[in-house]
């Protein structure tokens, strides 16, 4: 036995593994430690037996250990370090590479907003997924093998990992339809708050859920129509169904995030007419007090000639004359308002 081997027997958590499984058909998973999947990748791939080990990126010696023990195609090691994180399944050297943006874990929360990336590469007798944070599509899978639910392949594995971030997508969506039609029933009843903030990050969000979460279709066309040797026909029927089905939920965060911009779009004409009714408000109390503030800048000048000055009615001559130019310029702009 290799120095690794001795030293995983030791040290459980050598090279990151969070968690694995052995697998057999019609069987429940069975989990095992690093010592026992270190055995198990030294042995020829005979048995209809797969394993699932589950990676912890954030581990110093994780890459450099699969790198090492693990068979992987090196697509899968550029897709760790590339810019792009667009969710796709591809089929890559005999073997299938998925990287998916999952939704954060968050114990506090039953969903999140933050999104982080899964990386999975899936043989006949193997997959391996890794991450840097804690997902919670991921933890919904463990939950689910640990239950007692029976596995045939790798990529039913996969298969159940989209149906559970499907899952979740549904509570994301299902929670925010809550929140935004709690808002729309305050429009529609004229109670307009402060919610164009809480629409705003909602919309932000989906926008960014549908744009990282949504699968590539070319690649996915790809797979299906041309799909490795290894995979049973039933698992590229439960793909099939599976990506149609998380579709179908992209479609409706993308309906529930365009019933946003619409309820933005009204609220902001809504603010637009209270702004108008107001400025028109402030004009007409500016027009109506122009009469009297000529007038009265004009006789207090302090100069000679003042008219009026020793006339007993100049008094209520000059109220007349301001009531009779606020009258014109009150039925000015109020025509004015009419025209609009």
């Amino acid at each position: 036995m290799n120095h690794s081997i001795d030293q995983s027997h030791r040290d459980p958590d050598l090279f990151g593994l969070l968690y694995g499984f052995s697998f057999r058909p019609g069987e429940r998973g069975r989990e095992i430690d690093s010592a026992k999947a270190l055995q198990y990748l030294q042995q020829p791939d005979e048995s209809d037996e797969f394993l699932w080990l589950h990676l912890n990126l954030a581990h110093a010696a994780c890459e450099r250990w699969m790198k090492s023990h693990l068979a992987l195609p090196d697509e899968f090691f550029e897709a760790l370090h590339e810019g792009s994180r667009s969710t796709r399944i591809e089929h890559v050297d005999s073997a299938l590479l998925a990287v998916v943006n999952d939704v954060v874990f968050n114990l506090s929360s039953m969903v999140s907003s933050d999104v982080s990336t899964l990386w999975v590469c899936a043989r006949s007798r193997l997959i391996i997924s890794a991450r840097l944070q804690p997902l919670h599509s991921v933890d919904k899978l463990r939950s689910s093998v640990k239950a007692g639910e029976c596995f045939r392949s790798p990529l039913e594995l996969l298969v159940h990992l989209l149906r559970d971030q499907g899952e979740v997508l549904t509570q994301i969506v299902r929670k925010t339809s809550l929140s935004v039609d709690q808002i729309e029933d305050e429009l529609l009843s004229s109670r307009l708050s402060t919610n164009r903030a809480e629409l705003g990050a909602n919309r932000r969000v989906l926008v960014r859920l549908q744009r990282l979460l949504a699968l590539e279709p070319g690649s996915l066309l790809r797979l299906l129509n041309r799909p490795p040797h290894w995979l049973q026909k039933e698992d590229v029927k439960e793909l099939r169904k599976s990506t149609e089905e998380f579709a179908l939920i992209i479609n409706d965060l993308t309906a529930l995030g365009e019933r946003i911009k619409l309820l933005q779009e009204e609220i902001a004409a809504n603010l637009n007419e209270q702004s108008n009714r107001t400025l028109f408000t402030l004009t007409v109390v500016t027009v109506l007090a122009l009469p009297i503030n000529i007038i009265a800048g004009f006789f207090g000048m302090n100069v000679g000639g003042v008219p009026l000055s020793g006339d007993p009615e100049g008094f209520w001559i000059l109220v007349a004359l301001v009531a009779t130019f606020t009258v014109i310029a009150g039925r000015w702009a109020f025509r004015k308002r009419q025209d609009y």
